[in-house]
């Protein structure tokens, strides 16, 4: 401790123990010494979140010109100034174990743990590893960014693959286009392993047995509690996809014949209508339930009102601002990469942005006229409306309360994306409104989606823990891929898969090392959030019926629980606005009960499972 820092102590404990006490022998040293600690500590902090600040708005723009124009010179740069956050971000880590979270108070020692478990990919502190590392992250990022393989002897995007996938109803061109996007990623292989183990090294440094046990200790409990948290959780939900899958194979079956989709087992991965198999709305045409059926296709109407990419974000702000919340600023419309630019190679994959931790929010998407990339719209505003809310909390505050939280703000606002919602904006006519008999139908959609997505999240980050903590080596990378994939989503691939095969780093989150848990908690958390709204609003009826939109009452409360940030614990803030501490699966069983029965009924006679 400075001089300076010890009289100013000494200075304050004297002017306490004089109004007090008048006896000087009373002075506890325990309490003198914590109260040196406290003040160290948060001359430590006021500078390290400074610095971090400073940093972090460097940075930012550094990888959104490489995220937006990927050229030598953009990845360059990204690189270097990638280095230079992760150096700092481990030096004031280490620097931070010199003071004891035990010994101090709550809002220091809260900041203390995410100074030192906040980093992604943490790099080692000797010299020149920093920079290896932010290069392998920038080159992984940028080959999975500039991704292109030949089809029908034309060079095509990710965006052109997804397309076919998504439309084409041909099992043979179907798997030669999911195989061919699976072309980009084997030259990732060897990068990533070597980024595993330099992040390894640097997260040992920090105190962690390995990198996945440092994601897992930010939820505010140990990361084997989190663990078990995260089984609990599917516990709850896993009946629900077993039904689902039992039914989609069944119709798959119906449509391609056992040939190509046998009534039993596994299903093959290319037929989901999504390039991962994630989600699987793209194939309702096939397992469109008998009944009532819907009277019109949102995608199609998008096109008849003439909507453009730019409207469908306006139409998201829209509906935060009718909950009570500012418009997005002018700059947000000037520096958002709403569509893909000509003549630019650049990262596709949707995103939020927040480049100088007040204002400068944006989103960079290609965005195209349908209803994916409607609710992604609105999935991608509630991170910029989340960033905006916590603008003014301390820096190291400024973060969801976990991250599950702020993937799960922007679709809980896409769960009011209802036919009565639809109706209110003029996307669809009083005639078009679904009656009850068409709630099946409605459900089905949206199952599809927010349902099949949920083991695809366990994989991911179930695979990334297995390889970050040394159970999996890099020769063994894409076996354990697919034997996870079997064992929670029940797929398997079209066909064989080469011995160079890395099918995992075919996934953006992979070599964009971004952690996938928050999204597995998300889809789990959005109707916890949904079901709480909705009992604000007074809603009496079957939740997946329920919209927000308008409701200012709502959206104060809303907005409070976003401007806490990462002030406090997530179980305060989740409390905040659901009334209750404890993420929980209930919601969604309640929300597609109407569904399940269905689904029971006709899987009636079906061997479920694989």
């Amino acid at each position: 401790m400075s001089n300076l820092l010890k009289s100013a102590s000494a200075v304050a404990l004297g002017l306490m123990l004089v109004a007090c006490t008048p006896h000087q022998d009373r002075v506890d040293p325990a309490a003198v010494a914590a109260e040196e600690m406290a003040i160290e500590t948060r001359t430590f902090l006021s500078r390290a979140e400074s610095e971090l600040a400073a940093m972090n708005k460097e940075a930012a723009q550094a990888f959104w010109d490489q995220a937006t124009n990927i050229t030598p010179e953009t990845n360059a740069a990204a690189a270097e100034a990638g280095a230079r956050a992760t150096t700092l971000a481990v030096s004031l880590a280490n620097e931070s174990k010199a003071f004891d979270v035990a010994q101090l108070p709550p809002d220091l020692a809260r900041k203390l743990q995410i100074l030192r478990g906040g980093i992604t990919i943490p790099a080692p502190s000797r010299e020149g590893a920093a920079e290896e590392l932010s290069k392998l992250t920038t080159d992984l990022d940028a080959a999975y960014g500039t991704g292109k393989f030949e089809h029908n002897g034309k060079m095509i995007t990710l965006d052109e693959a997804s397309t076919i996938i998504e439309t084409s109803r041909n099992p043979v061109e179907l798997r030669a286009v999911w195989e061919g996007w699976r072309t980009v990623s084997p030259p990732m292989k060897d990068d990533y392993a070597a980024m595993v183990s330099l992040a390894n090294e640097g997260a040992r440094e920090l105190g962690y047995p390995s990198l996945d046990q440092m994601w897992l200790s930010g939820y505010d409990m140990p990361p084997a509690e989190m663990e078990a948290e995260v089984q609990r959780l599917w516990t709850q939900v896993e009946p629900l996809y077993k039904e689902l899958h039992c039914y989609t194979r069944m119709k798959l079956n119906q449509k391609y014949g056992d040939a190509v989709q046998p009534a039993t087992g596994p299903i093959r991965a290319d037929l989901l209508g999504n390039m991962w198999a994630q989600q699987w709305s793209s194939i309702y045409d096939i397992v469109e339930p008998e009944a009532a059926p819907l009277k019109y296709d949102l995608t199609e109407r998008l096109v008849e009102k003439g909507y453009t990419p730019v409207k469908m974000v306006e139409t998201g702000e829209a509906f935060f601002v009718s909950l009570g919340l500012a418009p997005l600023p002018k700059t947000f419309w000037e520096r958002s990469m709403i569509v893909r630019p000509e003549g630019k190679e650049v990262q596709c994959h949707a995103s939020a942005w927040d480049l100088d931790d007040a204002d400068d929010v944006r989103i960079k998407m290609c965005t195209e006229v349908n209803s994916e990339d409607f609710y992604t719209v609105h999935h991608e505003l509630g991170h910029n409306y989340y960033q905006r809310a916590y603008k003014m909390q301390d820096h190291l505050y400024k973060n969801g309360a976990h991250d599950g939280f702020h993937e799960a703000i922007g679709d809980f606002i896409g769960l009011s994306i209802t036919p009565e919602y639809l109706k209110q904006i003029g996307l669809i006519t009083a005639e078009e409104m679904p009656g009850a008999d068409s709630d099946t139908a409605l459900l089905m959609q949206t199952a599809l989606d927010k349902i099949a997505f949920l083991p695809f999240a366990l994989t991911v980050d179930g695979w990334r823990w297995n390889v970050l903590s040394g159970e999996t080596a890099p020769e063994n990378y894409n076996q354990a891929w697919w034997d996870l994939r079997l064992k929670n989503q029940g797929l398997v691939p079209p066909g064989p898969r080469p011995a160079d095969a890395f099918d995992p780093g075919a996934k953006y989150h992979i070599p964009g090392n971004t952690p996938y848990l928050r999204y597995f908690l998300s889809f789990i958390m959005q109707f916890q959030f949904h079901k709480a709204a909705c009992e604000q609003a007074g809603w009496d009826g079957p939740l997946h019926r329920c919209s927000i939109y308008g409701n200012k009452e709502v959206g104060d409360r809303f907005n409070a629980m976003l401007e806490a940030g990462a002030s406090q614990p997530w179980p305060d803030t989740l409390e905040k606005f659901t009334g209750t501490r404890e993420m929980d699966g209930s919601a969604i069983i309640e929300y597609f009960d109407p569904l399940m029965g269905y689904l029971k009924t006709q899987n009636e006679g079906q061997t479920c499972g694989w």
